[in-house]
């Protein structure tokens, strides 16, 4: 039984953190925590409050990128409501604002609220070297695993993205892929049905539900003899034809599949409400469209249609 992990599960990211990298500070452990220790390496001072609105979404993509940066950042977070002397000694004027030490004084630094690659790209000035998100890479490694059609190997590691990050749509919707490739059709629906209605519609997810959905009609490997039997005694019959491109998708022969629907639109393009075509562009979404198949199919697709 595969994984799935529950959309509404409550974060870690408090439970997780590395108290050695990322701490709370106070004007009288300001030093302690920010002076003395940028004479080493820098320190990223956050300065935010309960009451900001931008605050709560910058500071996690700071204790992000401070955990990707694997040691060579800290970063310590300042309330200035609690500590408003502070504030004003920095002459902090609103937030969320942020400071970079190094030799024990400021030496960057930016105010109000910023997408992660804007902050990742403060971080990297800091450093001097550029900081790769672990995310990144999994995706990568977990896209190709499920190009190969090695469902377990991308399953764990799309897992492992949504460990870090829950809502990561990318991850989700290649989770839904694995599950379907490994034949877990029931559990998969159980799984979007319970989904938010705006989730279920961003692109990564909503291409993924194409293929559960594929995979619903109920086509099987027994099929697949059956149907090329049918178009072999009569390649003019159109059900068959739909048949032997539904059973050639559920058994991963993307590019019978193909055929199988470009044969419909060439010979009856209007067949069954345009079947064909419809069936095709599902197929070109479930794969995604890098996967080598979609990229032939739509080349044959646009020449079927446009010749």
């Amino acid at each position: 039984m595969s994984i799935i992990l529950d959309a509404n599960a409550p974060e870690t990211t408090s439970q997780n953190q590395d108290s050695d990298l990322i701490k709370d500070s106070s004007v009288e452990t300001f030093v302690q925590d920010v002076i003395e220790p940028s004479m080493e390496m820098p320190i990223v001072v956050d300065f935010w409050a309960p009451w900001c609105g931008p605050c709560k979404n910058l500071t996690p993509v700071i204790e992000k990128v401070t955990r990707e940066a694997g040691g060579r950042v800290k970063l310590v977070k300042v309330n200035i409501d609690e500590n408003q002397e502070l504030a004003m000694q920095l002459r902090i004027q609103s937030v969320p604002t942020v400071y970079a030490f190094k030799g024990g004084r400021p030496v960057d630094g930016f105010q109000g609220g910023q997408p992660e690659s804007e902050v990742r790209a403060f971080y990297e000035r800091l450093i001097g070297e550029p900081i790769e998100s672990p995310i990144e890479a999994l995706l990568e490694k977990a896209a190709t695993a499920l190009t190969e059609d090695d469902y377990e190997t991308a399953h764990g590691l799309y897992v492992g993205v949504l460990e870090r990050e829950k809502d990561n749509e990318i991850a989700i919707g290649g989770m839904i892929r694995c599950m379907v490739g490994m034949g877990e059709v029931e559990e998969t629906r159980h799984f979007v049905d319970n989904m938010a209605e705006l989730d279920r519609l961003k692109t990564p997810i909503a291409a993924a539900i194409s293929a559960l959905e594929l995979a619903e009609t109920g086509y099987s490997p027994e099929d697949l003899a059956a149907a090329r039997e049918k178009v072999a005694a009569d390649p003019t019959d159109m059900q068959a034809q739909y048949d032997l491109g539904m059973a050639c998708f559920a058994t991963s022969k993307r590019d019978e599949a193909v055929n199988a629907m470009i044969t419909i639109i060439r010979t009856d393009r209007e067949w069954n409400e345009d079947a064909g075509r419809t069936q095709l562009l599902k197929f070109f979404e479930a794969w995604g469209p890098m996967d080598p198949a979609s990229v032939a199919g739509r080349r044959a697709l646009s020449t079927v249609l446009f010749s």
